[in-house]
């Protein structure tokens, strides 16, 4: 959390879920998280563990992200133009 807030200048906040409430709540932003790794874990290489080095599989989730990204910001840019 330290690194988050001196380099990037981000709050990083845990978002506990409390004792006394019974089924289902939704808890702040936790959607965002979760989408993030449904869209990652759509890529074949990230899905299982192929990578023997952490640095290789957090370049292959760099690399989804980047073609989702990619491919996100064509679509956007072909509708803009029509």
């Amino acid at each position: 959390m330290t690194w988050a807030q001196k380099h990037l200048r981000l709050t990083v906040e845990i978002v506990k879920s409390s004792d006394d409430v019974s089924g289902f709540v939704v808890l702040p932003r936790r959607w965002v998280v979760e989408r993030t790794l449904s869209w990652i874990c759509q890529r074949r290489r990230c899905v299982r563990d192929y990578e023997r080095l952490s640095e290789h599989h957090e370049a292959m989730v760099l690399w989804a992200m980047i073609i989702f990204m990619g491919r996100r910001l064509a679509r956007s840019a072909s509708r803009q133009s029509t």
